[in-house]
This record gives C-alpha cells, structure tokens and sequence, in this order.
C-alpha cells in the first residue's frame, strides 16, 4: 500500500465519494456530508496544514482508501485526531486497518503528542471492534448531528 497526499485536483471526486460512503456507512446515509464545497475546502486547508495526514491509499496505483489525520486542542490539550480511516468495502475486514492504524500513529508521534482520538457511530460495529482491538477506549458519548462514541488511544 501507499500513502500519498490528497491532490484536490486530482483527487475531488474520489475523496467526495469516499467521505459520502463513510457516513452511508456509520449513519445509514450520506445526508449529514453537508456541502461538497465546503468539504473541499476544509481538507484544502488540512492538506496545507498536515500534508502527511490527508492522504490517498492505494494499492496498485488505484485509489482503495482514505485518511484525514490532524493536531488540535481538546480541552486544553493537543492530541491527534483522526476525523477519517477509509477503506472501499472490498479492502475492510482484510488486515490492512493495522497498516492504516501503524501510519497514523507514526504521523501523531512526529507532532509529540501522547493521544489521539476519533469518534465513530456505535451502530458501525464493525468499526467499534476494530477500534477496540486496536487499543482504543470509550471515553464518552457525544451527540452533535448524531450519536457518536468518542475514544481514545495513549501513544
């Protein structure tokens, strides 16, 4: 597999497609993605900010995934979050998740931070295992657009 920076340009419709699937996934559809623009233009910005944590996965030069890593504050405190981990269905339950997890952590280390944290719908239980597994606790449930489950990991 190879991680490679997200191109906007390039990369537009698979990264909308990819996104919109990850919420038909955790909510049962792709209605709260909001605005493609405005999608767009915040992982524009990221890609500036974290260029190494916006990135493409491929597996022979097509596109199977997606990650969006970044720093920021949580109460007080800098740690990593992960606001996407994306494989296309036919990659998922295959072992290539410790691969993604193994980028990110490395990806977090390099800003010195000692967590990171992610939410995720508790209907996607396949994900909430995986998580688990991976050496991620529950820290709380939060409810924005919808029901989530925070977790984090110590690096």
């Amino acid at each position: 597999m190879i991680f490679r920076t997200i191109d906007i340009d390039k990369d537009k419709e698979t990264i909308v497609a990819f996104r919109k699937d990850s919420y038909v996934v955790s909510f049962g559809s792709e209605e709260g993605f909001g605005d493609e623009r405005s999608y767009l233009n915040r992982i524009k910005e990221r890609v500036r900010q974290f260029p190494d944590g916006q990135v493409i996965i491929e597996r022979d030069q097509e596109p199977i995934g997606q990650m969006e890593l970044q720093i920021r504050e949580y109460e007080g405190t800098e740690i990593g979050y992960v606001n996407l981990f994306y494989l296309i269905p036919e990659y998922r339950s295959k072992g290539l998740g410790k691969e993604l997890v193994g980028y990110a952590e490395t990806f977090f280390r390099k800003f010195g931070v000692s967590e990171y944290q992610l939410r995720v719908s508790p209907d996607n239980q396949r994900a909430v295992r995986f998580y688990t597994k991976s050496g991620m606790v529950k820290l709380r449930e939060e409810n924005e657009k919808y029901l989530v489950w925070r977790m984090r990991k110590s690096l």
